[in-house]
């Protein structure tokens, strides 16, 4: 009996499935079902289902109560395939897929629609229009033949099989939600910025320092305006460039520690004050929607509110339900511990195969023991710092770990010369834009998002036409990819082994995983973290040294856990 099965969802709402054989071809007779939740349940032998995104069926099945072990989103199979081929960008849905597939013009991919505050409508409504079975299965077939094409195939397979894993675990996050007490936030925000004004104006506390501050420039100042702000310290004789708070910490004048203080508050305000209490959670859940590889490197992001930019203060609200805890488990060093898996520098996988700190071992071996120089060379051989004192302690670095310095100089060179850069298991960097093309655009360079928006680790436009910046992009690429595939493994591995328990997985962000179980189970998903890190540190690399542990903490509140 087949093992995989195919899933297209028609136009009314009703689904056809049918068994696939080994050439990824129908296997059996097509058949007709009234929907995804009992096509599924009527065949619980099916370990992978292949459907065209898991947008588009996953929210269905588990608002009926239906859990799946595996599938196949072949949308996000073409998103990595095309990025294999160098052709990131092109459209990436199936339709786009079976048109190029049939020498036919390809149709533009549909917008992303916004997240809907505190809602979970949204999520049932797809992007993108369903597909035939035939025509599905024709896209899937040719798509298993572009991954015997890859310079890895096995990798590569393993990249997709993963990140359609990583699709499931983000549709359960999104239906779980974080714990969240509505009523502790409430008295943060108040104890932060004592009471709200009518009319929805600035609370009490941003009103009395946007007060002390305009006293300190003797005028009035809108502290919530940065270019009023560079004008009232130009007046005083003080030239800045920008309010941000690295600058302004360098300026001695009396307005500058009420503007710090009216900066943090203000971010809270308006990025976790009462209205977006209001909008995001419901039922004592905060509800983001994550989106699994959201971006070029794999890291995933959130479609609205926030959800990867919690503030410590505002986590004091992530509290457990009654009975149960929060086990939020870090990772320990990923970064070094990725770059000695894939560079197979001898040295550094010894040091990262030892139970002590890493950044200790490695200054005890290059830097004399400064733990500090240790891991600003490190961190500067994978982000770029190569000039200054970063270049000296990468010359140190490069004595005792030459493989791995060596590895990321070459990705460097690779990016530099817009060439294809590649993760560990086959995600693919994007080269350099062509003369001409819009550099912020589609054929340009993407830009990496950051939760909820952009950061600076790729800076779009600049980075299609200087290539040092494309270099040092590639250089982390190469590190942060292949920690995201790491990850992916690690989170499939965790969902699996708590599949049989009441835990859920409830938050995840790069190096940082939360799981909302039963006080009873968190012993248990202690464990189980520890055995999913090791055992995607196996898949993901192979027989390396390589440890990669977490630091695991079991609380009530998720503040308490740093």
């Amino acid at each position: 009996m087949a093992d995989r099965w195919v899933l297209a969802v028609a136009e009314d709402g009703g689904v056809e499935v049918a068994p696939l054989g080994p050439d990824g071809l129908p296997a059996g007779p097509v058949r007709r079902e009234p929907g995804p939740a009992k096509a599924v349940r009527a065949r619980p032998e099916v370990a992978r289902w292949v459907w065209r995104s898991t947008a588009e069926v996953y929210p269905r099945l588990l608002a009926a109560g239906v859990r799946v072990e595996r599938c196949y989103d072949i949308e996000d199979a073409e998103t990595l395939l095309l990025g294999h081929e160098g052709r990131y960008g092109e459209p990436r849905s199936a339709a786009a897929a079976l048109a190029r597939l049939r020498g036919g013009p390809v149709p533009p991919d549909p917008p992303q629609r916004a997240a809907a505050p505190g809602a979970q409508s949204s999520l049932f409504e797809p992007e993108g229009v369903p597909l035939p079975l035939a025509d599905l299965v024709a896209v899937y077939a040719e798509q298993q033949r572009r991954h015997d094409r890859a310079e890895h195939p096995d990798r590569m397979r393993l990249l997709t099989a993963s990140e359609s894993a990583g699709m499931l675990i983000a549709a359960e996050m999104n239906r779980a939600g974080l714990p969240w007490r509505a009523d502790v936030h409430r008295e943060v925000l108040h104890d932060l910025l004592g009471e709200r004004y009518a009319g929805g104006g600035e609370p009490r506390r941003l009103a009395e320092l946007a007060d002390e501050i305009s006293a300190a420039f003797g005028r009035r100042v809108r502290p919530d305006l940065p270019a009023d702000v560079v004008k009232a310290f130009a007046g005083a004789g003080i030239r800045i460039r920008s309010t941000r708070r690295w600058e302004i910490e360098s300026v001695d004048h009396p307005a500058v520690k009420p503007l710090i203080e009216y900066k943090r508050l203000y971010r809270i305000w308006v990025a976790h004050g009462w209205s977006w209490l209001q909008d995001w959670v419901r039922d004592g859940r905060f509800r983001p929607e994550f989106l699994a590889g959201g971006t070029v490197s794999g890291r995933w992001v959130t479609n609205g509110g926030g959800g990867l930019q919690i503030p410590k203060v505002i986590r004091r609200a992530v509290v457990a339900d009654p009975g149960w805890k929060l086990v939020v488990a870090d990772a320990d060093q990923m970064e070094p511990r990725v770059l000695a898996a894939i560079s197979r520098d001898p040295g550094l996988m010894e040091v990262a195969g030892r139970e002590s700190d890493l950044y200790q071992s490695v200054s005890d071996r290059a830097f004399a023991g400064d733990r500090d120089q240790a891991k600003l060379a490190v961190l500067g051989a994978v982000y770029g710092q190569t000039s200054g004192d970063g270049l000296k302690n990468l010359a140190l670095l490069r004595r005792r770990f030459p493989r791995a310095v060596a590895y990321v100089d070459d990705a460097a060179r690779a990016g530099e010369e817009g060439r294809l850069v590649r993760t560990w298991l086959g995600r693919t960097c994007p080269p350099a834009a062509r003369p001409g093309d819009d550099p912020g655009g589609e054929a340009g360079l993407p830009q990496e998002e950051a939760p909820d928006g952009p950061q600076q680790d790729w800076v779009p436009g600049y980075a299609s036409t200087d290539a040092r910046a494309r270099g040092r992009f590639a250089r982390n690429f190469v590190v942060q990819g292949s920690a995201a595939d790491w990850a992916l493994l690690m989170l499939a591995a965790l969902r699996r082994a708590c599949a049989t328990t009441a835990a859920e997985l409830v938050f995840f962000q790069h190096d940082e995983v939360i799981v909302h179980c039963p006080a009873a189970e968190a012993d248990a998903v202690v464990t189980a973290i520890r055995e999913a890190a090791s055992l995607a540190g196996r898949l993901t690399f192979g027989d390396t040294p390589v440890r990669f542990p977490f630091t695991t903490a079991v609380v009530d509140c998720y503040a308490d856990a740093k």
